[in-house]
């Protein structure tokens, strides 16, 4: 597959403006970041439910309905982003007393829906399960150290440039015909790198072990990688080539972020249960 620079020069064009709001929000405050992942969030839901629609063209999602997901899925973020306290545990009470509506709220998208009720229900879960409670677990990551989602994003986004580099000069073998774009030396290529220029930082740097850094970015390119697949099969089960437009380039949020969504439970694992 050979370099296709006015591509290579638009998307990176693209990700500069894009790295630069999302430093903002890495870098400022802790709830600069909060709010920056709440919209993120919001985009990326909006974003599957037109995919869903697509892949079930029989369904029916009412806007209000969509609103209001987005409201849960924002109250469910903030909800579980609070640290806790006095004043945030009574706030947390408070607020907790309204979630017994998420039940109501998910037969009611089953039951207006013009498709099964059952396949309703799947896939207003599956929007709070893929895009959601990854979006909480990077927060909490964010909470317990600020350089951890700031690392495990620019590893995707390592994996992701290196990939295409790689794939780009020496890629003969199509990774998988979900997306035959990519192939199998990229794919090995970009994780390689990336992993290796982790543990150099690590073995530089007083902040965590360098294999912690090491494994982060295995979370980062192996279930990155995953992520990225599955939003790709989602696609072709739609039949779209982006999941938006949003990003010039790169598609919408979904298609920026598929691989974070992913990486990100992985990744908060491995920090709260083995790493030291």
């Amino acid at each position: 597959m050979a370099l296709n620079v006015p591509v290579f020069l638009k998307r990176t064009g693209s990700a500069i403006v894009f790295a630069a709001i999302m430093l903002g929000g890495l870098l400022w405050t802790e709830w600069a970041f909060i709010g920056l992942f709440c919209f993120i969030s919001c985009l990326c839901l909006h974003e599957y439910f037109k995919l869903m629609e697509k892949i079930d063209p029989s369904g029916y999602w009412p806007e209000w309905l969509k609103t209001v997901m987005h409201i849960v899925s924002t109250l469910l973020i903030f909800l579980f982003a609070l640290k806790p306290n006095q004043a945030t545990d009574d706030m947390i009470w408070k607020i907790g007393r309204l979630f017994p509506i998420l039940p109501v709220l998910l037969l009611l998208a089953a039951v207006l829906s013009k498709k099964s009720a059952f396949t309703a229900l799947l896939q207003s879960l599956g929007g709070l399960l893929y895009i959601t409670v990854p979006v909480i677990l990077l927060i909490h990551l964010r909470v317990q150290d600020f350089v951890l989602p700031m690392a495990l994003i620019f590893m995707i986004w390592s994996n992701d440039t290196m990939a295409y580099l790689v794939g780009s000069f020496i890629g003969k073998h199509p990774l998988s015909p979900i997306s035959p774009k990519k192939t199998w030396e990229g794919t090995i290529g970009g994780a390689l790198l990336t992993i290796v220029a982790a543990g150099v930082y690590g073995y530089f740097s007083n902040r965590y072990r360098f294999t912690d850094w090491m494994m982060i970015a295995l979370c980062a390119t192996v279930a990155g990688s995953f992520g990225d697949l599955l939003e790709s099969k989602l696609k072709r089960m739609a039949n779209v080539k982006d999941s938006g437009a949003i990003m010039p380039g790169h598609g919408g949020a979904l298609d920026r972020f598929d691989s974070l969504l992913i990486a990100a439970p992985f990744a908060f694992l491995y920090v709260n249960y083995f790493m030291r």
